[in-house]
């Protein structure tokens, strides 16, 4: 997509991308404004909108290449943990209309915060009816 600015960066077009990886799947950059130093996008360079549009296989390159990229972070960084973030949804705070993972080391006292509330409120009844339809849609799934 022309307007698109991760496709942008997989065509090379924006110049200031700071790139870290790419290979004839993916490519790895840095956000504009980083969560924590390190904190790294990675992308299909196919575009797709979001992870319901992800065939198993560009998936499966996304999930080999972020385990790669965790592996290089641990390694150059030294993290002291780190979150694998994938968002999907202006309500799940997906700002780019193209699918992507955030990989950001972490650190104690870095200026990330939390992702988890504290806690929950869910009845046992709210909770085994969501079991309920994810256990059949699961069971549906796998008959295909």
């Amino acid at each position: 997509m022309d307007d698109c600015p991760f496709c942008q960066i997989v065509r090379r077009d924006d110049e200031d991308a700071r790139e870290v990886y790419r290979d004839g799947d993916v490519v790895a950059f840095f956000p504009l404004e980083p969560a924590t130093l390190g904190h790294t996008l990675l992308i299909p360079r196919q575009h797709v909108r979001d992870i319901w549009g992800l065939d198993e296989r560009t998936a499966a390159a996304l999930a080999g290449a972020a385990v790669r990229l965790a592996r290089v972070m641990q390694l150059a960084l030294e993290p002291e943990g780190l979150n694998i973030i994938q968002s999907n949804g202006e309500v799940a705070s997906q700002t780019v209309p193209h699918v992507h993972v955030h990989l950001v080391p972490r650190w104690s006292g870095d200026p990330f915060g939390r992702i988890w509330p504290p806690e929950t409120s869910y009845t046992d009844r709210q909770k085994d009816e969501v079991w309920a339809k994810l256990r059949e849609a699961c069971r549906g799934e796998s008959a295909k």
